[in-house]
């Protein structure tokens, strides 16, 4: 649990996916009509009191390629009733479903549920890292709601909370205003009634108007609803708290704010996010920026001129491997890296490097907290490093990546041999984590060498590296690096 008492993001969207997959999904009649890929309260209580995902790799032994290995990683998760509705709750208030029959609540058994377009694309990116080919899910995914193109939020590791500096918050912004310009709509509160399929794609921006009062400062305006609605059904967002957190920076950093009458109000002049019909905001001249609509003046959207910095003289540098650094360190720029990557069907190279980094991390805390770390740890980070095995780099793996051929089979090697006895498996995992450390770089040498050339000559990206003066930051980098 985090600080403020809601689980971890990935934990949640992990149950959530596990339990649509133990759904059979199937139809169900709502007012003598047939729903496709649906299910009741009663089927999802039932599975959340007793749920288990099971993940196995079935491969050849490296010293002996007539046997067959199974490595199986087992998931179970077990709650009460009350717990269980709870949870599900929680899946509603997160926009992953949404009630066929009008329900608010699951206290009714018979109630009939589907997943939303943000839920379908929360079950299939787990499917994927998974390696999960069941017949109903992937009916479901292939079902033409399956549309949506969820905004990817970065998040810090320990805490989950989300990364909030001002050039990561301005790359979110651009996606919520709509980078192609402004989502007009004739009239605002008329259409806040279907918010889910509004944005079910998550490609346009949030609905908005002309101001009526003609501002030429801030000439679009929307209201509170809509752009709660949109936060919440295009982002990797699970928690309203996280809402109106994400909607305070966009006032704080000064991309919207109060519009007309509005500012006059106590909580528009705090400062504070209203999720209302009533409560209207502009963007602003900051804000258009922002969203690529107008120009700045001087090249930035801060409208901050672009300053280069010059390396020391004799120095020399790699310039792929120093932009690939800054972009895995830069919050803004990895969410940037990770859109392109989605775009170009190799996101799971950038998955894989942020997933080992926290791995390792976690391996190196579990070491110092306790000597010897508990027992209990140990297996559980060793689980952690099966998972990864089995959906990156495991033959024929969901995601497999492509990493040296003697390291493959180094891998392959150590994950197929049994973990032995207690006192074996610390050692065990020093030598997954070193061999980890090792496809890691390989992984980054690759993204450094191949994507990253192609991100920077990808005109949808151009502006948007502009203005975060990438090119000074590698400078910086490549300055303070050989000082």
């Amino acid at each position: 649990m985090t600080d403020d008492e809601r689980p971890f993001t990935r934990d949640f969207k992990d149950l959530f996916s596990t339990l649509m997959v133990s759904l059979p999904l199937i139809p169900h009649r709502v007012r003598f009509t047939r729903i496709e890929h649906t299910f009741t309260t009663e089927e999802a209580m039932t599975n959340l009191g007793s749920l288990k995902f099971s993940q196995s790799n079935r491969m050849p032994d490296p010293k002996d390629p007539s046997r067959i290995v199974t490595t199986t990683t087992t998931t179970t998760f077990s709650m009460a009733k009350e717990m269980a509705r709870s949870v599900c709750h929680r899946f509603l208030e997160a926009r992953f479903v949404e009630s066929v029959d009008g329900k608010t609540d699951f206290n009714s058994k018979s109630s009939v549920w589907q997943l939303t377009p943000k839920g379908m694309c929360v079950l299939g990116r787990f499917c994927n890292r998974n390696g999960i080919h069941q017949r109903h899910v992937n009916e479901l995914l292939d079902s033409a709601r399956n549309m949506m193109q969820l905004v990817i939020l970065e998040r810090e590791t320990d805490s989950d909370k989300i990364v909030g500096d001002p050039a990561t918050i301005n790359v979110i912004f651009r996606r919520f205003a709509g980078d192609a310009g402004p989502n007009l709509k004739s009239n605002l509160t008329a259409s806040d009634s279907d918010s889910v399929n509004d944005y079910a794609t998550g490609l346009v921006g949030v609905r908005m108007q002309r101001s009526r009062r003609g501002d030429k400062d801030s000439p679009y305006v929307f209201t509170g609803k809509s752009g709660f609605d949109w936060l919440m059904n295009c982002c990797t967002l699970v928690d309203k708290r996280e809402v109106f957190e994400l909607a305070h920076f966009f006032i704080s950093f000064g991309l919207i704010e109060a519009a007309g009458d509005d500012r006059n109000s106590a909580s528009q002049q705090s400062g504070k996010f209203v999720a209302s019909k009533h409560a209207n905001y502009a963007v602003t001249q900051k804000g258009m920026r922002a969203a690529g609509w107008i120009t700045s003046p001087n090249g930035s959207v801060n409208g901050e001129a672009t300053v280069q910095q010059r390396l020391p003289q004799g120095v020399s540098r790699d310039s792929n491997t120093n932009r690939m650094t800054v972009i895995v360190r830069d919050p803004a720029l990895r969410l940037l890296f990770r859109e392109y990557l989605s775009e170009t069907h190799c996101e799971e190279n950038l998955a894989f490097y942020v997933e080992v980094k926290a791995f390792l991390s976690e391996y190196e805390r579990a070491k110092r907290n306790g000597l010897p770390p508990k027992l209990d740890l140990i297996r559980e980070t060793l689980a952690s490093a099966y998972s990864l095995y089995n959906a990156f780099l495991a033959p024929g793996s969901p995601c497999e990546l492509n990493i040296d051929h003697n390291l493959r089979n180094a891998l392959a090697s150590r994950m197929t041999r049994a973990v032995g006895e207690d006192e074996q498996m610390l050692h065990s995992l020093d030598e997954v984590a070193t061999l980890f450390d090792q496809a890691q770089s390989s992984v980054f040498k690759l993204m450094a060498s191949d994507s990253v050339p192609k991100f920077f000559r990808e005109p949808k990206y151009a502006a948007m590296l502009r203005e975060r003066n990438l090119e000074s930051l590698i400078n910086s980098f490549t300055a303070t690096s050989v000082s």
